[in-house]
């Protein structure tokens, strides 16, 4: 299912999610320029598992060399259509996730979901040396935080049927539930895959965003109403 769009109009212009979109993009553009030096761009600003969890016995690496992939690998992509998916689902669900919390603290949220996110998937595969890229799982945790706060809410979505396309609207519920079972499905698949040496989705970035978004949104206050009168 692709989403289209949702029914609930966000109250103010998404200014966060429109300056997320944007970082998300000139960086994939930078990754163009990149040439064939973009493979060693990605092995040192994205999230390799083995190079997280050895780094912290090796004295030389120092802690921002250690953390900052886990937030530079959030901006980063593997495509266009890694990138394209990924910024139209941060769209239609992202603007009232900023509504509700401010543009400050939604920015905030993303980042502490794709931190989240990434070291879910290390915690599942410390040994990959597959580095992680995308803003899958940052994205995951607006999802979660939009099915508990909107779940009235209804999604237009383009289905696929064989060589047909369904344009239908689905209840937020029904849409996102079955998002995250799809992620967790196959990552109780993708588990049990050994050795853990292709690349792939992230499948536990996903499963760990979506859920540490629903743990992290009531953490932060509503916007109050007056700031933006």
């Amino acid at each position: 299912m692709i989403p289209l769009r949702d029914t609930i109009p966000s109250s103010v212009f998404p200014i966060g999610t429109s300056v997320l979109i944007a970082l998300n993009v000139l960086a994939f553009f930078y990754e163009l320029s990149l040439g064939g030096d973009l493979d060693i761009f990605i092995m040192r600003y994205g999230a390799v598992p083995v190079r997280f969890v050895l780094a912290g016995q090796m004295d030389e690496v120092s802690t921002f060399e250690r953390f900052f992939p886990l937030f530079s690998s959030m901006f980063l992509h593997g495509g266009w259509l890694h990138l394209i998916g990924n910024m139209l689902y941060l769209w239609i669900f992202g603007d009232n996730i900023e509504d509700r919390l401010g543009h400050g603290r939604f920015v905030l949220f993303y980042l502490l979901c794709g931190l989240a996110a990434a070291l879910t998937q290390i915690y599942i595969n410390p040994t990959s040396r597959i580095p992680m890229v995308g803003a899958s799982g940052a994205v995951a945790g607006v999802l979660g935080a939009y099915l508990l706060l909107f779940p009235h809410s209804r999604i237009l979505a383009l289905i696929p049927l064989g060589f047909f396309l369904q344009i239908t609207e689905i209840p937020a519920l029904i849409f996102l539930v079955f998002w995250f079972l799809m992620q967790f499905l196959s990552g109780a698949v993708a588990i049990t895959a050994a050795p853990y040496t292709a690349g792939g989705v992230a499948w536990w970035a996903h499963i760990g965003g979506f859920v540490s978004g629903m743990a992290l949104v009531y953490l932060f206050p509503k916007r109050k109403s007056q700031l933006w009168t």
